[in-house]
């Protein structure tokens, strides 16, 4: 049942992102609005610099108490240290990195671009599909 699909197959392409000076209350209305809980943070040339998530959002409401002030920017917020997929890695080896860490999703790479998203289910669903074709 090896795979013949690729990770493009299954991968979101169109993504939400942020840059890093994306005002965090915008990125935090973004997140309410849309329903996600997370997005890549890229620079002008699409390359992904950061990921903002819930959590990292969270951080604003702490700081403001310190600093009397509740707000900034994505990139004083974002994580910097990724853990990302490259485009032509295979499904197998995506399953066994989201089963050796606590991710919900990775960003897909491509020559430092971001090109998309995988998440746990896109993988769910590529199992379910190759199941069908056995």
């Amino acid at each position: 049942m090896d795979i013949q699909y690729s990770i493009r197959d299954f991968m979101t392409k169109e993504l939400i992102t942020f840059t890093a000076e994306t005002p965090i209350e915008t990125a935090i209305d973004t997140f309410l609005t849309h329903k996600i809980s997370g997005a890549p943070v890229v620079d002008e040339n699409g390359g992904l610099i950061g990921v903002l998530s819930e959590k990292d959002c969270m951080r604003t409401l702490i700081e403001s108490s310190y600093y009397n002030n509740l707000g900034g920017h994505v990139k004083e917020y974002m994580s910097t240290k990724l853990d990302t997929i490259d485009v032509h890695d295979t499904l197998s080896n995506v399953a066994d990195k989201f089963i050796q860490s606590r991710y919900r999703r990775f960003p897909i790479t491509e020559g430092g671009k971001l090109v998309g998203q995988i998440s746990r289910r896109d993988v769910l669903r590529a199992i379910h599909l190759l199941s069908k074709e056995d």
